[in-house]
């Protein structure tokens, strides 16, 4: 937060359940939380300094040269990409900063993270074009103002199996999986995954891309 020079107002474009927003509320006075889905906005947990708001992310509605920094996590692939940089030039403030993000691929250890692959593979077909990007690592997303240069980052977090294998689930290739085949793929390797996991807490991590930049002063 210390590349923000503004801190009265930030906008979490693409919210979802609100997680990104709140942790945004320690810095900023206000923020706006917007997501296009009134289902992920009604699951959001409400916080006195959030405004919860259902609205693309290519049409805001927030004032022009306004918010002193714009957060995507794990969204920006889902964007008409150059109307939404577009908006955030828009609404930025002179000075304000653009950060996106998404995470990569969760890795365990050896012998887990072999069959997370299969299951991976198992479903590769499924996944939406828009993925691409995230896997090419945003090499391809040229941000529309100069970019700052960031460490990088990693999401850490402890997981059972089942928690594992619940997040497998969540995958939008395995949802549309289930819906095309009519069987849970995550089922074909539950049992080998839950066998090397064996029954306790593993460490996981998530590579983090992240790309960072500047409206003009």
């Amino acid at each position: 937060m210390n590349q923000c020079i503004e801190h009265e107002l930030a906008w979490d474009c693409a919210t979802g359940n609100g997680q990104a927003a709140r942790s945004l509320t320690p810095f900023f006075d206000n923020v706006v939380a917007t997501d296009a889905s009134d289902q992920q906005i009604a699951s959001a947990e409400p916080h006195p300094k959030i405004e919860f708001r259902v609205v693309p992310a290519e049409s805001s509605g927030i004032g022009t040269d306004s918010v002193g920094l714009i957060t995507v996590a794990q969204a920006l692939h889902w964007f008409d990409i150059e109307r939404f940089f577009d908006q955030a030039c828009r609404v930025l403030k002179p000075g304000g900063v653009l950060a996106v993000w998404a995470y990569e691929r969760c890795q365990v250890g050896p012998e887990c993270n072999e069959v997370i692959e299969k299951i991976f593979a198992e479903v590769e077909s499924c996944w939406p074009p828009e993925r691409d990007i995230v896997e090419g690592h945003y090499r391809d997303v040229t941000m529309p103002m100069p970019e700052i240069a960031v460490d990088s980052f990693e999401m850490q977090l402890e997981w059972t199996a089942d928690e594992m294998l619940s997040y497998m689930r969540t995958w939008s290739a395995t949802q549309r999986y289930m819906q095309a085949k009519g069987s849970d793929p995550v089922a074909l390797f539950e049992r080998e995954l839950s066998q090397k996991w064996a029954d306790k807490k593993r460490d996981l991590r998530w590579p983090l891309t992240l790309k960072v930049g500047r409206k003009a002063a």
